[in-house]
């Protein structure tokens, strides 16, 4: 034994305090390498903040601004902004900003729930057409005849055929809202379709799969426990694309006059209603335009973000 300190720098042994901060420190998960790396992503930062901020102005805003989108006062009639009307108002003295937020919810409203339809119709025939090949032909051939089909005109034939049915079943503006996200949903899946059935082809021939395969895992559970989760990277990008693609569509539709009634406010309408007082009135265009533009380049660049986060083979650069 030796106190002498170049023997212990020389000795290649562990000092205990070192082996103990070395034991204690936890690799991190795949979550937290991930969140990691999108918050390095300036662009996914900023996109996640302001659509952020666009979620509370159009949730919180009627509480602070407590004005009815519909109340009318014709004594101010296209009036400025100003102090009483931070966004000026409209062509009947509606109050813009209370116009935007209220629109502002249902327009959010229908990019999330279409959404949500898009990724489960996209996943599950992407699931499908990868995992069985019995069903890939027919699957594949099914998304090409989608793929292939005017999405506009069918759109408008589709809204026009079930528009007078769902009102009367559910009300005006129930019905609208389902008809909308519903034709949303089943006329954009198609990509999200292609892309997961492109990765699971990939990963059902990796070694951990034929591992599984080979002590009889059903393969229910192969999807479920083994596949989905090595795909859930590009879903989740995809997810962020359909809420801006639904927004868009919405306010096309709302432009074309196909989509809630008029005095049922969205971005959508509230432009439509703005179009021949542009000259006259050009702030009823320029804030909802503005909104609906940050809402969907917020959303892409988280896209981007998530994207560059959750895939390994890009990740860092």
């Amino acid at each position: 034994m030796t106190d002498r300190p170049d023997v212990v720098a020389t000795s290649g042994a562990t000092p205990a305090g070192a082996a103990g901060a070395i034991l204690s420190h936890e690799p991190k998960s795949q979550w937290a390498e991930a969140w990691v790396q999108f918050r390095a992503h300036r662009g996914a930062m900023a996109g996640m903040f302001c659509f952020v901020a666009i979620i509370l102005f159009v949730a919180i805003g009627p509480w602070l601004w407590p004005i009815d989108p519909g109340e009318l006062d014709t004594r101010n009639r296209f009036a400025a902004p100003s102090l009483a009307h931070p966004m000026g108002t409209m062509q009947l003295g509606q109050d813009v900003m209370a116009q935007v937020m209220f629109g502002g919810r249902i327009s959010l409203a229908v990019g999330l729930v279409a959404m949500v339809i898009t990724l489960f119709l996209g996943t599950l025939i992407g699931v499908l057409a990868g995992f069985f090949r019995s069903l890939d032909g027919l699957l594949m051939r099914l998304t090409d005849l989608f793929l292939a089909l005017p999405v506009l005109p069918l759109l408008l034939v589709i809204i026009m055929l079930f528009r007078e049915p769902l009102s009367q079943r559910f009300g005006t503006e129930a019905g609208i809202f389902i008809l909308m996200v519903t034709v949303i949903g089943i006329t954009s899946w198609m990509p999200v379709a292609r892309i997961v059935r492109g990765d699971i082809l990939a990963i059902k021939e990796r070694e951990f799969i034929l591992a599984a395969r080979s002590i009889g895992t059903p393969s229910r559970r192969l999807i479920t426990r083994h596949i989905l989760p090595n795909v859930l990277s590009p879903i989740l990008v995809s997810g962020t694309l359909a809420i801006a693609n639904a927004i868009i569509t919405e306010s096309a539709l709302s432009y074309l006059g196909l989509g809630f009634p008029s005095d049922f406010p969205t971005w959508g309408k509230i432009l439509i209603d703005a179009v021949q007082y542009t000259e006259r009135a050009p702030w009823m265009v320029i804030f909802p335009g503005i909104l609906i533009s940050l809402t969907v380049l917020s959303v892409n660049y988280m896209g981007d973000g998530m994207r560059d986060a959750l895939d390994p083979r890009i990740r860092g650069r």
